[in-house]
């Protein structure tokens, strides 16, 4: 007899992504076998080790090590479950990252509790890592900045190939309808990708799954689960979205919201990436000869490939990109389109945009 249908689903997702893990690992193997290595810097200049033995370096394992986050609740624990099943089949080792946010009393008991959960797993290596939450951009943003910050930062200590993280079809919901409600454009609505950070670090194998089917894998699997009483925290605006907005939006169109918003997320990171490679082949063309774009061929391409052309040189010229909002672009878009002797416009990182001969110039002031 087979397993459980919520655990088949859970463990084929995570087999598909452990295949495209491997599949890119030997693609970079095979590159950087065939470019030849550097030297590690700390043998470049002298080439020996203590006693005047030549020192040596481990040699690079023949197998991706993948992470998965786990935060103990039923997503992440259903991910981990599946992750140490597939990878014993697999040419993949499997570890686990825990993040304590300190926002809560006992939450350093909790990640110590969780790692040896992932231990028991057969997961290695594993880690329980403490961070301080900043207060930029709200209490969410924050925690999350500060939950890629540690994961970005172990997958560099441990060499990890991959980091999975437990993103369910109702997450991705939720961040559509919340970059629908920022007004932020397709780009918002793409939601979050199946793989995303440096060289696709983060895969997120559940995006095609709903969460009940994690916490059912989780049930039959007698694995325990912690909720996170931030979830159901009103204070929040994704919990509120989850518990009033969803459930509202549901009652008033009927069933099937989760999954057309899904859908939705898909087919608009299917537009924004052609959108994305249609305005990096303009960007070459609407400058003249010392590289400064040109007013009259940027006012001649359609609105929404211009104006990812100026984001992409505001970005280039020191605006952050997390502080560059679509107001922002839009002022810059007057000069092109509305130009009446406006004056510089002022953008995040002390840039500024100002049309001077015809010429749009966009530099730190």
């Amino acid at each position: 007899m087979g397993p459980h249908p919520a655990v088949a689903a859970i463990r084929l997702a995570v087999r598909r992504v452990l295949h495209d893990v491997i599949t890119d690992f030997a693609e970079q193997t095979e590159r950087t076998t065939h470019a030849g290595r550097a030297p590690h810097p700390e043998l470049a200049e002298a080439g020996t080790g203590t006693g005047g033995r030549r020192a040596t370096l481990p040699e690079r394992p023949d197998t991706p090590l993948v992470l998965v986050a786990c935060s103990g609740g039923a997503d992440s624990m259903a991910l981990a479950s599946a992750l140490a099943f597939e990878a014993r089949k697999l040419a993949v080792r499997a570890g686990g990252i825990t993040v304590d946010h300190g926002l809560q009393d006992g939450s350093g008991a909790r990640a110590a509790e969780v790692a040896d959960r992932l231990t028991a797993m057969d997961l290695d290596p594993v880690e329980a890592v403490a961070v301080r939450v900043g207060h930029d951009g709200g209490p969410e943003a924050a925690a999350r900045d500060a939950r890629y910050a540690a994961l970005d930062a172990a997958a560099e200590r441990h060499g990890a190939a991959a980091v999975l993280l437990g993103h369910t079809r109702d997450d991705q919901a939720e961040t559509v309808l919340l970059g629908l409600a920022r007004g932020s454009g397709i780009r918002s609505l793409s939601g979050m990708a199946a793989a995303s950070g440096p060289a696709g670090r983060y895969r997120r194998p559940f995006l095609q799954l709903d969460r009940q089917t994690a916490r059912k894998a989780c049930l039959v699997q007698s694995l325990p689960v912690w909720d996170d009483p931030h979830n159901i925290d009103p204070a929040y605006t994704r919990s509120r979205l989850r518990h009033e907005g969803l459930p509202a939006l549901e009652k008033a169109l009927g069933k099937g919201v989760v999954e057309a918003l899904a859908r939705t997320a898909q087919l608009s990171r299917d537009d924004a990436d052609a959108l994305d490679t249609w305005a990096a082949e303009a960007d070459r063309d609407v400058r003249d000869d010392a590289g400064r774009l040109e007013c009259a061929k940027l006012y001649a391409l359609p609105s929404a490939v211009r104006r990812r052309v100026l984001r992409r040189a505001a970005i280039e010229a020191g605006s952050p990109a997390g502080s560059l909002f679509a107001r922002h672009i839009e002022q810059v878009d007057r000069l092109i389109t509305g130009w009446r002797g406006q004056q510089a416009i002022n953008l995040p990182g002390r840039v500024e945009a100002l049309r001077q001969g015809g010429r749009l110039v966009i530099r730190q002031s």
